[in-house]
Formats: C-alpha cells, structure tokens, sequence
C-alpha cells in the first residue's frame, strides 16, 4: 500500500509533467508560428499581443536586431517572458517605449520617422480579437497610427492659478494650483491624479490652452517655447463631457470631422477614408452606423461614445492629445480598454496627458508618468511605477494589500487609515501639541497635506525642475516648426458652409419633424378651421371675425419661430467651445450654415398649416392670394427667428432668453394694431420694428385690398414699405445675433 506522501510526490511530478509538455506544445507553436511567418502565412495572433511580446525585448538585444528573423526570435523569447512574469509586462511601460525607439521611432529633422517596413508588415497583418468579426471585418485590418508627427516636448514649471470670485459686497481670490512642477515627453502617458477639487482639471486645461487670462503664474513651453495659436492643429483635447451630436450615427461624425478638420491637401475621399480608418483603430466598425444618441435618444454605449470623442481628436494626428477623465461612468474592462487605446496613441510618438480620477490597479501600471495633486499642491511626480517606492522613503506603506491608486488618493485626502505613520509627522504632532491641554489622537489632514507637501519639494521637485531645464533632443528648426504665424483651415469658407449645412440638416430634421410638432400644428390649423369655418367677409361682422384670423395667423407664425429659435445658440454653445477651440471651421460659416439650415425644415409645416386653414376659413380663393399669404407668412416665420436668434445669443442662457422673449412677443402682438388702434405717439416707434404689425397689414392688403373704415386700420398703400421693412428685419436681428457670438468669450466646456 502506497503511503500519502508518495502519492502527493507523484501527482506533484505528474504535475510538472504536464506543465512540461504545456510548455513544449507552447514553444512548438510558437515555432510553427514563426514558420509561417517567414513563408509570409496567414496570422492568427492579435496585434496587441504581439506589442506585449515586443515589450518584453531587452533593450540591448533590440538595438543589436537587424531583420526579420531576428524580431521572430525575439517574440518567442517575448512569449515566454510574457508567461512566465506578468508583472514585468503590467509594469513595463518604459521599457515598451525603449524597444519601440529601437525598432525605428527615432527623431529627426520632420519628427519621428515610421518603423521599418517589416515591422509595419507584421502588425498590419495582425487582428484585434475583440471585434474580430466576419470575413468582412476581416478584409479590413485595424492599424495604429504611426505617420510621421512633430515630436512636442511638454514642460512646465511653478504653475499657479487662481481665480477671482465675485461677491455682494467684495471680491476675493482663490487659489486653484500652488506651484506644480511636470513634463511630459513623446512616447509617454502622464496621468494627472488626484482627489475631486484638486485641481486636475485646471491644469489640465492650462496645458491645453483651454484658459486664458493673466491670473497664472509660472512657465508652460511646448519644445522650449511659448504656446501660440498655431498649436491649435497640433492638439487634440478630449473634455471631460461627451459633446456630441446625438442624431448623428459614428460615421457621419467622424466623418464631417475629418472633412472640416483634415488639411486641404487631401482629397475628399481620402478624408472619408482616414475617418474610416479611424473607425476600425479605434473598434467602432460594429456601431457606426448607429446613432450617438442622447438622454432621450437610444444611441451607443458609454464606452463607445468615449471613444468617438477619441477619434475626434486623432483624426489629425496630433503631437498632443489631452483628456479629461476618459474612464469616467466607464465599468473597469472598458476603462482598461480606453487606457490601452491611449497607450498605443503613445506608442507612435504622441505626447498624451489625460486626468484619472481612480483607476484599477492594472490600467495604474499603463501609465509612464504620474502627478499627484492634493488641494492644488504638487505631492508626487515622476514614473508611475516608482510612486509606491517614493511614498515608503519618506515612511508612508500600506498596512494591507491594496490598490495603488486607492493607496495614493488616501495620502491626498489626508486619510492615513491603513497607512504606516512617518516617524518624523508623528513627531511634529507631539512636538505641536505641547503645551496644549487638549489631547491629540494623531495627525489632521492639514498636518498629512503639509508634510506629503514639503517632502514632494525637497525629494522631487528640485530635481525634476533641474531635468526639466535641460535642452530637449531635438533640431531647432523643428522647434520653430510649432510657433509658425500662418493660421491654416482644413476647408474653404463655401466647404465649411457646405458640411455644416448639411450636418445641421440631418441632426436637427428629427427635432423639427417630429410627430409632436405635426400634431401641434395640425391640432391647430384644424381648430382655428372649425372656429372660423366658411366665414363670410361680405358682412361687417364676419369681415371683422375674418381680420381676427389673420392676426392670429400673424401672431402665431410669429411666436413659434421665436421660441424654438431662442435655443439655437445656448443649446450648442458647448459644441462651438469645442470646435472653434481647435479652429474647426470660421464662425461666419458656422453661423450662415446654422440659420438657413433651419429654413427648409421651418417651411414646411406653414404649407401644412396654410391649406388646412385657408380653405376651412373660406378666405379669398384664388391662386395669386394662397401663395401671396403663404409668402407674407415665411416672411414673418424668417424675421421672428432672427429675433429669437439675436435674443438667445446676446444672452446664452435659456431661461434669461425666454423671460426676455417672452416679453419682446408680447410687446409686438400688443402693438401689431389689432388691440389698439391708436397708439401714443411716445411709443409708436415699437411697431414699425413688429413683425406682427407687418404682417398683419400685408395679410389684409391680399385678402381685401381695401379695409372698410370700421376695421380702424389706417391706409395699407401698396404693401412695399411692409415687405422692405419685413427683409430689413430678416438681416438686422440676424446680424445682431452674429455680432453677439463674435462678441461671446469662448470657453472650453466644463
């Protein structure tokens, strides 16, 4: 009888023996793999994978490959390195950049050139198994970008901000950032972290040149020099909100991005074909078809529509890509994924600086670079991978197992549970509480913010403000490359106008097509024709019933207009932020495309509405009247959006708008001469700026061509003061309201 320990010693050694064979069976693919790779075999291996077995080259033996099969050997021994310590993978993201530069990312005179041809055919060739899909899917093979892009260095020094706060009786000012100290190189990931309030977003904002103004302080430069508005088509800035079009599908977005933004050395299609292309790096292929969608509209995922926004902004191929926590109301798997995204951005020599609010472990280890902020103070900065070594130097460990980052946001709130205590703050607590009756049961979080503070300045700041002054590695003609005076526009003003237009056309036509404004304008017209059905304008009462009608009509094609059009603006003010913040398209553009986009979709209902009321109301019946009323009522339709337009821009605030329009609409219907004849001289002028009283009379001159005494409407004449005061209106208040948005301050969204 076989005692227990020989049984346990030969299941151990059964064991090994399978994980022996495993590991063969493992090698002898990874050699069949190799075979078909040299007989140029069809790949099964997913790209990423193949970066993570690239990542794990040292970089001695990757300086010395010269060709193709060197690089097979090298994946193999990758394999293994990858199976063997996951560690070294998760927290290998300096070493990943230094075999990517080996494998030809180096700088030169126009920026990083592309990798070797091979390289490039092997990772084409490779698919991503998360949105593998058909044999069509596969026809079209995801590819990063690596095109050639200016390399920015991104330095800043002693950066301050504050802002001025305006109250009853006296202003004060409060400060944001005390004095934060980074850089951040091609190649890198730098993740700005910190709890909520602490100032991520400031900063971030102030990299991006999202804030202006002369209340900071300190030194930001983008290859040693001053940020200009050149720099503009050199970033790419992801805001915190996903502001997007929510009847759009993925690919129309993307699409009329690429066409406004791409340069105009490009044609047409090949801007189609790079937002395509965008699509499939980016793993959109399945959704791009589908709607962005909205709080009240069924669209893309929440992952999904982070990730359009993404594409957005790499369209162009920036050096600089920031973001403003991308992984927010994201589950951890899609997060990870977004942060993986970002990590092959870097890979091809960008620049990416994002925000992180509190990440997972595993998407902790994806980033380079690490600064920590805690109430605006600098408390770490430098690799990621080294925080936790920096924080156990100055006596600061873990008690328990825990994630870093939750590790790190604990130290900036001032939450030392489950942390060791530096001997040297505990003694500078008792040292405090000396001659003090109250007892002190341990550090407050002043104390903890103060101390991690001052350790961050005399271990890590001074050092870094010393790397930081040295020159970067780069020609300086390529420096002078970002500080070009020369603004350029991806389109003319007619193609700006063009897309716009149509982008307007098919976002808005769901709103104003929608199965509640027919039912509201039809419900109407049918009421009004019950009301006034057949009326005989042959007798002085159903003359005046009939004059009734026509001033409703007035009134009502006046007021519709201008409440719709009073959130024309304030509704897209965020959108405009952001694309004229990158200098997508000129504003007169923007604002051309935006009003006559409206116009086909307003006058359509007014034809709904005329003959349904026309012909119930028994008004005059002939042709020449039907079209000239049809006529005098788009006339009132344009002129009272252009009040609405002008209202809603010179505010941007909906409810200011309406309170203001509301009183506007009512001021014109009083005085639009139906419910008071005689008007005091003193405000008489207010009618001839009425669209109700223009209307109103040329709507009597083609119904009746003379009024009857006893309507008491003074002489109508020929209509022409009417119509020219009617167009007059039309480009007046229009201009009012583009005036008023080049007047608006641009800011970047929230």
């Amino acid at each position: 009888m076989e005692s227990p320990s020989a049984g346990i010693l030969r299941t151990k050694s059964e064991q090994l023996g399978e994980m022996g064979s495993s590991v063969k069976q493992s090698l002898s693919r990874a050699a069949s793999a190799e075979v078909m790779m040299m007989n140029g075999g069809q790949h099964t291996i997913n790209k990423s994978s193949f970066r993570k077995k690239l990542a794990n080259v040292s970089p001695g033996k990757s300086r010395a490959s010269a060709g193709a099969g060197h690089h097979i050997r090298k994946s193999r021994s990758a394999q293994l390195n990858y199976k063997l310590d996951m560690e070294d993978v998760s927290s290998g993201a300096a070493l990943s950049r230094a075999s990517s530069a080996s494998l030809g990312l180096s700088f030169s005179f126009t920026g990083f050139t592309p990798p070797p041809e091979d390289i490039l055919a092997h990772l084409s060739n490779f698919s991503d198994d998360d949105n593998a899909g058909d044999g069509t899917d596969d026809a079209r093979r995801k590819k990063m970008i690596i095109e050639p892009t200016l390399p920015i260095y991104l330095k800043f020094t002693e950066v301050k901000y504050k802002v001025i706060l305006k109250g009853v009786t006296k202003t004060r000012e409060k400060d944001i950032l005390h004095g934060v100290t980074g850089s951040a190189s091609p190649g890198e990931v730098l993740a700005l972290m910190g709890p909520s309030g602490s100032g991520k977003t400031t900063l971030l904002s102030l990299l991006g040149g999202r804030i202006n103004g002369n209340i900071s302080e300190g030194s930001i430069t983008y290859n040693d020099k001053s940020y200009c508005k050149s720099l503009k088509s050199r970033i790419g800035f992801v805001t915190q909100d996903d502001v997007l079009f929510a009847h759009l599908t993925v690919k129309e977005t993307l699409t009329y991005a690429a066409l406004l933004r791409l340069p105009k050395t490009m044609t047409k299609q090949q801007k189609k074909d790079r937002a395509l292309d965008v699509i499939y790096e980016l793993g959109l292929e399945r959704c791009q078809d589908t709607m962005i969608g909205g709080s009240f509209v069924r669209g893309v995922s929440g992952g999904e529509r982070k990730r359009v926004c993404i594409g957005n902004e790499i369209l162009t191929n920036p050096s600089l890509l920031f973001l403003d926590e991308p992984t927010s109301g994201l589950d951890s798997t899609t997060a990870l994924r977004i942060v993986q995204i970002l990590h092959d951005i870097a890979e091809a020599g960008k620049t990416v600086v994002t925000t992180i609010h509190q990440p997972s472990s595993r998407m902790f280890h994806k980033f380079d670079k690490l600064i920590l902020l805690g109430k605006g103070s600098l408390l770490y900065f430098g690799k990621a991978s080294e925080a936790m070594a920096y924080f156990s130097s100055i006596g600061c460990n873990p008690l328990i197992v825990m994630n870093p980052a939750e590790f790190l946001l604990d130290l900036a709130n001032g939450n030392m549970n489950d942390v060791s205590m530096p001997s040297e703050l505990n003694d500078r607590v008792h040292m405090g509480s000396r001659g003090s009756n109250t007892r002190i049961d341990g550090p407050s979080p002043k104390d903890i913010h103060e101390y991690l503070v001052e350790a961050c300045e005399t271990r890590v700041a001074e050092r870094e403000k010393k790397n930081i002054s040295l020159p970067i590695p780069i020609d300086e003609d390529v420096k002078a490359r970002i500080s070009s005076p020369k603004r350029e526009w991806g389109a003319s003003w007619w193609q700006q106008y063009t897309i716009l237009f149509w982008r307007g056309l098919k976002e808005r036509r769901h709103d104003h097509l929608s199965w509640m404004r027919i039912t509201q304008v039809i419900a109407t017209a049918t009421i009004l024709g019950l009301l006034w059905w057949h009326s005989d304008s042959t007798t002085p009462k159903g003359l005046q019933d009939q004059v009734g009608l026509l001033f409703f009509i007035s009134v009502f094609w006046g007021f519709f207009p201008v409440f719709t059009a009073i959130f024309t603006f304030p509704q897209e003010r965020a959108m405009l932020n952001k694309e004229r913040a990158v200098d997508m398209y000129r504003m007169s553009a923007y604002f051309m495309a935006r009003t006559t986009s409206d116009l086909p979709l307003d006058l359509v209902m007014p034809v709904v509405f005329m003959i349904i009321v026309y012909f119930m109301a028994g008004l005059k019946l002939s042709p020449g009247s039907f079209f000239l009323s049809l006529l005098i009522v788009f006339l009132d339709i344009i002129a009272a959006e252009g009040v609405g337009l002008a209202i809603g821009a010179s505010l941007m605030d909906i409810k200011k708008a309406t309170t203001l329009a509301s009183v506007t609409v009512m001021t014109f219907m009083l005085s639009g001469g139906f419910f008071v004849k005689k008007v005091p001289v003193f405000i008489s002028w207010i009618r001839y700026i009425s669209f109700n009283y223009h209307t109103y009379r040329l709507l009597l001159k083609v119904q009746y061509g003379h009024v009857p005494s006893y309507v008491h409407v003074i002489d109508l004449g020929n209509g022409l003061r009417e119509v020219l005061a009617m167009i007059a209106m039309i480009f007046g208040y229009r201009l009012l309201a583009y005036f008023s948005l080049r007047r608006m301050k641009l800011q970047a969204a929230a």
